[in-house]
C-alpha cells in the first residue's frame, strides 16, 4: 500500500514528503526555529482518534515506523525523525469537559498551560501546569510535568487520573493506576519514548490559591555565588509554598548602567506563594527579604494571579527563536555552581538567553520516588536556556552554552527528558531515569510494542550536527 491509500483513509491531511506544503507541514509549528535535516516520509493531520487509529494500523501493516507530534515545543525537535510517518496532533485542542463539583476535566493533549488554568481560574480552579504558556499539555505530561506550586501540588503527571490512547497495535483503550496500568506508568515521564498516542488526559484539579503572591529582587552579577549560597542554605526552611528561583538575565532598563560593567547581566530572584491568605503568602516571602547583600532593587509579596505568571515566563521565553538547551538536576548548592560558571556568564553572546536555578523549598527536599517513570528530583534543576535570532550567530551560542554544560556537569545527578541534548549526547536520555526504572520502561516497550512499531529515544535522530 502506498501513502495514497493513507490519504484516503485519514479524514484529516495527510502531506507526503513529495507534496506541496511538506516543509511547513513539519517545521511550521516547531517552538526551536534552530531546524535540524530530518524529515519523515508523510505527516498525518489526525482529524480524530480515528484517524490516529487508521494511521498506527496503515504503519504498521507497511513497515513505517511512527513518531507523534504534540505541541513541537521540545527543544531538540524529537518529532522530527529520518523516514516513518509523523502523526501530528495539532487539533486535538479541546477542553472537552470540567466537572468543577467534583475537580475533575478532561482535555485532550493540544491544549496549552495558559489555556487550561483561563478555562478553570474563572471556577475557583487551577491545576499544576507547567510554566511556559505555550506549552501543550502533551509533551509536559509525558515528560512528567515540572509544575507551578511543585513542592505543594507535586509533578503534573501526579494529577492525572486516566489516559486515553492508542497503542501500538492500532487499538484505542483506557489506561489508569487499575486499567491497563502498565501504560499509564510509563505515560507518567517516559517522554518522547513512550510506546502509544495519548488522545485524551483525565485531570484532578486543585482549588485555586486565594493569594498568590510574588517577591523579586536584583543583584549585581559578582554576587550570584553568595546569593545562591544563602538561597540553598535557607530553602529547606522556607514554606513548601515557596517558588523559588535564581536567575542571569538581562537588566531591566532602569537598571542598565548598573550592570554596564557586566555587559548588561545582573542575577535575578523571585519567589512566588502559592497561599489562602495575603499574610500567609507574605509571610512565606518574608525570609527573603533578608539578603546577605544588598540589592539593586526589589519588590515585596506583589500580588499575582496565573495570566501574570505566564506572561513573566513568555516573556523569558519567546517564541521565534533558536536555542540550545540543558536542564539539570543537581544535589549542590546553587551558589557553588554558580562560582564555577560566573567568568562565562557576563560573555554570553545573546541578549535572550536564560540561566536559571530553581531551588525547591521545603524539608522534604529531595522528593521521595513516585510510583511512575518520571524519576529525578533534587534540591536544585537548571541550567542554560541559550537564544538567539540569527543563523549567522549559531556557532558562537553553540560553543558558549557547550562550554557551560561542561562546566556544570561534574554538578548534575540527572536531565530532565524534555530539556536536555538528547540528539548530540543520547545517554542523557537514560539519565533522566532512575535506572531500574529505565530498565522497566526498556521492559514494558518489549512487551507492548514487540515489533517497534514506534520510534524509541534514539533511531532517526542523527542529524549531523
Amino acid at each position: 500500500m502506498t501513502i495514497e491509500n493513507l490519504k484516503r483513509a485519514c479524514k484529516g491531511a495527510v502531506i507526503a514528503a513529495s507534496d506541496a506544503g511538506f516543509l511547513e507541514a513539519i517545521h511550521g509549528n516547531l517552538w526551536n526555529k534552530l531546524v535540524p535535516d530530518r524529515a519523515p516520509e508523510a505527516v498525518v493531520q489526525a482529524a480524530d482518534e480515528d484517524d490516529v487509529v487508521a494511521a498506527v494500523r496503515f504503519a504498521r501493516a507497511n513497515g513505517f515506523k511512527v513518531v507523534v507530534r504534540g505541541g513541537g515545543h521540545n527543544w531538540c525537535q524529537p518529532s522530527l525523525r529520518r523516514g516513518g510517518i509523523m502523526i501530528d496532533l495539532r487539533h486535538f485542542d479541546k477542553v472537552i469537559s470540567i466537572d468543577a463539583g467534583n475537580r475533575r476535566a478532561v482535555i485532550q493533549p493540544i491544549v496549552s498551560n495558559r489555556d487550561i488554568q483561563r478555562a478553570l481560574n474563572p471556577l475557583g480552579l487551577a491545576f499544576p501546569t507547567g510554566h511556559c504558556p505555550e506549552v501543550k499539555a502533551s509533551g509536559y505530561f509525558l515528560g512528567g510535568g515540572m509544575a507551578w506550586n511543585p513542592t505543594v501540588w507535586g509533578f503534573g503527571a501526579e494529577s492525572l487520573e486516566a489516559i486515553e490512547l492508542v497503542t501500538a497495535d492500532g487499538e484505542l483503550i483506557e489506561a489508569s493506576e487499575t486499567e491497563n496500568p502498565d501504560y499509564f506508568w510509563a505515560a507518567r515521564g517516559a517522554g518522547y519514548g513512550f510506546f502509544g498516542i495519548i488522545t485524551k488526559y483525565h485531570l484532578r484539579l486543585q482549588a485555586l490559591p486565594k493569594a498568590m503572591h510574588g517577591s523579586t529582587a536584583f543583584y549585581r552579577l559578582e554576587d550570584a555565588p553568595v546569593i545562591g549560597s544563602w538561597l540553598g542554605e535557607m530553602a529547606p526552611a522556607i514554606s513548601p509554598s515557596v517558588e523559588l528561583s535564581q536567575y542571569i538575565v538581562q537588566a531591566p532598563p532602569e537598571l542598565k548602567p548598573l550592570a554596564a560593567d557586566q555587559n548588561g547581566w545582573l542575577c535575578m530572584v523571585t519567589g512566588t506563594a502559592f497561599e489562602d491568605t495575603p499574610d500567609a503568602a507574605r509571610e512565606a516571602l518574608r525570609p527573603l527579604e533578608r539578603p546577605p547583600v544588598p540589592s539593586l532593587s526589589r519588590s515585596f509579596a506583589t500580588p499575582l494571579d496565573f495570566e501574570q505568571l505566564f506572561d513573566a515566563s513568555g516573556a523569558l521565553w519567546p517564541e521565534g527563536l533558536r536555542s540550545r538547551v540543558e536542564a539539570t538536576y543537581s544535589d549542590h548548592s546553587p551558589g557553588e555552581m554558580m562560582q564555577a560558571v560566573l567568568q562565562l556568564l557576563p560573555k554570553a553572546p545573546s541578549a535572550t538567553t536564560v540561566f536559571l536555578f530553581t531551588i525547591f523549598c521545603g524539608p522534604d527536599v529531595p522528593a521521595p520516588q513516585k510510583d511512575m517513570a518520571r524519576s529525578m528530583s533534587a534540591k536544585v534543576y537548571g541550567g542554560p536556556w541559550s537564544m538567539w535570532r540569527d543563523a549567522a550567530d549559531d556557532q558562537v551560542n553553540a560553543d558558549w552554552h557547550q562550554a557551560v554544560v561542561t562546566t556544570l556537569r561534574p554538578y548534575n545527578t540527572g536531565y530532565y527528558i524534555g530539556e536536555a541534548n538528547t540528539v548530540e549526547r543520547p545517554s542523557s536520555a537514560v539519565q533522566a531515569f532512575a535506572p531500574e526504572k529505565w530498565r522497566k520502561l526498556g521492559e514494558l516497550r518489549d512487551r507492548y510494542d514487540p515489533d517497534r512499531v514506534f520510534f524509541d529515544y534514539f533511531e532517526g535522530l542523527s542529524d549531523g550536527r
